[in-house]
């Protein structure tokens, strides 16, 4: 018997329409403080975007600052469809990413197991994030691309709509 690989889509965690003609890219930690204020902004930013803008999310835990940032990101991972639910309570509760805390919000939001050995099986995935974000030379947390381009502005809803070109 083989172990699972699964196909692994770096655009797989997709916030906004999918048509959408501009991709804002962010690389997150679930324990990192800045990645907490930024997600109601990156969200506002896509609610209000009228189509035009989503937000792809990956995996960059930085696992020798954020004790529980890998354990955090395989139960996002392990949420299945359920992933951005998932991903707005451990921004809510970045205090709280034991893996009982964990637990507890899958069962908010009617996921299943999201910790131990049924998360493992999600490494390969947060894994390929990560590699993926050291190709992209990121370093910290948050680390923006607006369509393929880093943005080093301010995580603020007016300039990241200048970057972006939208009109509010």
């Amino acid at each position: 018997m083989t172990d699972f690989q699964p196909v692994l889509d770096l655009n797989r965690h997709s916030y906004g329409s999918p048509q959408a003609p501009t991709t804002l890219l962010e690389y997150g930690d679930f324990e990192c403080p800045y990645c907490g204020a930024a997600a109601p902004v990156l969200r506002q930013l896509i609610d209000d975007s009228d189509g035009t803008v989503r937000l792809v999310y990956r995996h960059f835990p930085l696992f020798d600052k954020h004790p529980f940032a890998l354990t955090a990101a395989l139960a996002a991972e392990a949420s299945g469809d359920l992933f951005w639910e998932m991903h707005d309570l451990l921004f809510t509760h970045q205090n709280r990413l034991r893996d009982a805390d964990l637990a507890e919000y899958a069962a908010q939001i009617g996921a299943g197991e999201v910790v131990g050995e049924a998360a493992q099986a999600f490494r390969p995935a947060v894994e390929f994030d990560y590699l993926a974000g050291a190709e992209d030379d990121v370093r910290g947390t948050p680390t923006l691309f607006i369509d393929g381009k880093r943005y080093s502005g301010r995580v603020q809803l007016g300039a990241l709509r200048a970057a972006i070109g939208l009109s509010r």
